[in-house]
């Protein structure tokens, strides 16, 4: 990992070089507590999703406020985590290629890792690695649950995998997971909870056929940020996959989250070409779009227009115009995930200092 700039811990903001990856340390920990308390007071369990800032110390962090774990996208993030010390780990992914199935075999020697099954070719791939090794996997089966994602599309489909599993050694079925993302942005607010009402039902008369059918489902895995209040209220879930509560962005914002933006993009000012015209450090390499433009934080009358690659373009009025070359200001971005992807670490500013830095130690992990 290649650190260009540096900056002294105990540093104002305005001493940081840019673009950075800011992280307010009150705020982040305000949002970990809030979301603890919500689960505590619902009686179920938050197995927050690393896939959003890849951050070990952060994990440790959420699992230090109550969290039994994490969920991961990838085996190359499980591995990143379990590394830091984290043992309670579910791949909410399907693992299909050989390499990436060893590496899950491994991994479990170290802690308790889970991963996401729906389809008995690749449960069969996992046994075989896991029986070859003595080793007992435990497996979520995924189920569709609107997202036309991954998971198994039927009842009938599901209980003739979890049939064919309990004959597979080296496998143990640990319940059920589905992912209601297609509801989490859906406003107004009614209409989320109606679409993810559906979805939660599905999830739960597949839960009930296994049951019915003599299958354990210790696990019922399900939610995301933009509908934990909704999906976290019924107690046949067992665990929140929750993920960008924790930093926040302004998209989740804007869908009424009641979580506080902590994640912010630092800039520079490097011309004022005109009056009403500022164009900052900050591009498309240094912040992602696929949410929309970022939105400057806390600087009234000026607003974002447009990216390029390494420049942003800020459009200025009243006091806003008073912005000069050297001047620093924050963006917030408006998908976290994908934002917090391209940096190597967070600077962690409490009270407008530098507190520490965080290796964002599985920034690239995909596979």
């Amino acid at each position: 990992m290649i650190n260009f700039f540096s900056a002294k811990i105990g540093s104002p903001v305005t001493e940081i070089d840019t673009p950075a990856l800011l992280l307010d340390a009150d705020i982040l920990e305000s949002n970990i507590k809030k979301m603890a308390g919500f689960a505590n007071n619902e009686g179920i369990s938050l197995r927050p999703h690393f896939k959003t800032h890849k951050c070990p110390a952060l994990a440790h962090k959420q699992i230090e406020a109550g969290a039994i774990g994490i969920t991961c996208a990838k085996v190359s993030e499980a591995e990143i985590a379990a590394t830091s010390g984290i043992k309670e780990i579910l791949i909410a992914n399907q693992l299909v290629t050989a390499e990436k199935i060893e590496k899950l075999v491994s991994l479990n020697r170290h802690g308790n890792v889970m991963v996401a099954v729906d389809s008995i070719h690749n449960a069969k791939a996992i046994s075989k690695a896991a029986a070859k090794r003595g080793q007992t996997i435990n497996v979520v089966i995924e189920r569709d649950v609107g997202l036309q994602r991954c998971g198994t599309r039927s009842l009938d489909e599901t209980l003739k995998l979890a049939q064919a599993m309990e004959k597979l050694p080296g496998l143990q079925m640990a319940g059920l997971m589905g992912y209601e993302g297609h509801t989490v942005f859906l406003t107004p607010e009614d209409k989320r909870a109606e679409q993810c009402k559906i979805a939660m039902e599905t999830l739960l008369k597949t839960k009930d056929a296994l049951s019915k059918n003599g299958f354990p489902v210790d696990i019922v895995s399900a939610g995301g940020t933009g509908t934990h209040e909704i999906t976290g209220k019924y107690h046949e879930i067992t665990e929140l996959q929750v993920g960008s509560y924790a930093t926040m962005d302004w998209k989740y914002k804007e869908s009424g989250m009641d979580f506080s933006l902590a994640l912010s993009v630092l800039g520079t000012v490097v011309s004022t070409p005109e009056k009403d015209k500022a164009i900052i450090d900050i591009g498309m390499k240094g912040i992602t779009t696929d949410f929309g433009l970022p939105v400057v934080k806390n600087l009234k009358g000026a607003s974002l227009t447009s990216l390029s690659e390494e420049h942003g373009i800020i459009k200025l009025n009243g006091d806003a115009c008073k912005l000069s070359v050297g001047d620093k200001l924050e963006l917030y971005p408006t998908h976290g995930c994908t934002t917090i992807n391209l940096y190597d670490s967070f600077y962690v500013i409490r009270n407008n200092y530098l507190e520490t830095t965080w290796p964002i130690a599985a920034r690239g992990a995909v596979r």
